[in-house]
Parts: C-alpha cells; structure tokens; sequence
C-alpha cells in the first residue's frame, strides 16, 4: 500500500543536481500551460471508465463538474449499483455522498493513495488532491517522441512542505500543443508504479485534446483502466457555491 509522504530538502537536492536553473522555472510553466488546457477556468464532462481485469470487464459512466484545480465533483450515472454516488473536492477537503445508505463520508488524506472504485486510477487521480504545479519541483530532463509527437519530458518531486501520493511523476507534454501524452508514476522509492498513456486527439469546443487516458499497473499483468471523455465544455459559467454537501445529495445528470 502506498503512503502519504514527506520528502526531505535534501532529496529534492540530490534529484534535481542542487541546481535552481531556468529549465526548473520554464518546466514549472510548461506545466502549467498544459494544466490550464486540462481544466480550463471551469469544466463540465462525460465519461465512461471501463475497468479491465483478466477475466472480466466492467464500465462506470460519470459526468464531472470543476473549478480551476480546487474544486471537483463527479457523479457517477451508471450502473445502477453505483447510480448517484457523489464524489467532491472542495479546496482540501474530499467527501463521497452514499445515496445507498443515505451516508455522507469525508475522505481522510491517508485514502488519497487507494484505489478509486476498483480501478487503477487512486483517488488522488481521479479527485485531483494534489497539484502537480504547485505540490512539485519541476525540471525539463529531454525530449522524447509519444506516439510521434515530440514532447518535453518533465521530471517532477514533491515539495518538502507537499503531502502526496507519488514520490516522483514524469510527465510527457507536446511541445506545440501542450497535450499530456505520458504520465508515470513512482512511488518513494523511485520503483514505477503506474503509467498513464493519452491518445485519441478530439476536438471540445475551442480546444483540442487526448479523449482517451489509459492508465496500466506495472506490476498487474492484463490490468488496465480507461477513461473516454465523450464530451467537455469548458469556461462554463460555474463558481466554487455549486461544490457543496447539500449539491452532492441534489445533482442530477444533464446540469
């Protein structure tokens, strides 16, 4: 089981080569261009997440609701064994509606690293607990080609101050049009854990992004699990009053 951690200063030292060069800072904004394409000021979505397994398949539809990166909502729609469940970040605080049991759960920090509805996705991944732009270092360490497209590859560690899931992420980002096509994932020993692959280029309204994020276990052979957006609207007019407990119990589908 993964923990929650803290890194030493010194770490983050030995990792980056106690260098603070321009390539941090021009890392830092690269990541945040491509953030900012993600999430826009406000987002709405559609998604189906299929979880894979050797001997069998299951799908879970969802639509999302969100805030920049501090505000966070997802509805589950189907099946009908999970219909209505509600999961919801509000600034640090993460919560999940139960209708089934008519039961409001908080989320504690120490969940953050389990697995969110049976997938490989944690619930720092799917809640966005953690900020990569401000909870890590950040440092251009080459580039590489993901899928033919030429990427900056940005190798990140968390800040002393940062309670995170991941020890270290390495992320791949387009040079021309800042998309996300590569995340990997490593726990605090530096041993990979996961690694995220983005495919399937759609246009969402002013925007042009990977529809497809397949995320795969390192260790897990013939697990994975995929997420398909199949539609995002962004810089809708949402403000941070909707992400509320009393909105968890009432969001229907199509808001």
């Amino acid at each position: 089981m993964k923990r929650l951690l803290r890194i030493s200063p010194f770490l983050i030292l030995f990792v980056l080569g106690f260098s603070s060069s321009p390539a941090q800072e021009s890392g830092k904004e690269i990541l945040r261009r491509s953030q900012a394409l993600v999430n826009g000021k406000s987002n709405k979505g559609e998604m189906t997440m299929t979880i894979v397994r050797p001997t069998w398949t299951r799908e879970v539809s969802m639509q999302s609701w969100s805030v920049g990166e501090e505000y966070y909502l997802i509805l589950v729609t189907a099946p009908a064994r999970e219909k209505g469940s509600v999961f919801m970040k509000r600034e640090k605080e993460m919560w999940n509606w139960m209708p089934s049991i008519g039961r409001m759960i908080k989320i504690p920090p120490s969940m953050m690293a389990q697995s969110w509805m049976g997938s490989d996705f944690t619930n720092d991944d799917l809640m966005k607990g953690s900020s990569m732009v401000d909870d890590y270092v950040q440092k251009i360490v080459g580039e590489e080609q993901v899928s033919g497209v030429t990427c900056w590859k940005i190798e990140m560690v968390p800040l002393p101050s940062s309670a995170v899931v991941w020890g270290k992420v390495v992320i791949w980002i387009a040079r021309e049009k800042f998309w996300q096509m590569k995340v990997e994932y490593y726990d605090e020993d530096f041993s990979k854990i996961n690694t995220m692959f983005c495919d399937k280029i759609t246009r969402f309204n002013d925007r042009e992004l990977p529809a497809r994020l397949t995320i795969v276990p390192q260790d897990k052979q013939g697990n994975k699990t995929v997420i398909e957006f199949t539609n995002q609207e962004f810089d809708i007019p949402l403000s941070a009053g909707f992400f509320t407990q009393q909105k968890m119990k009432s969001v229907r589908p199509g808001e």
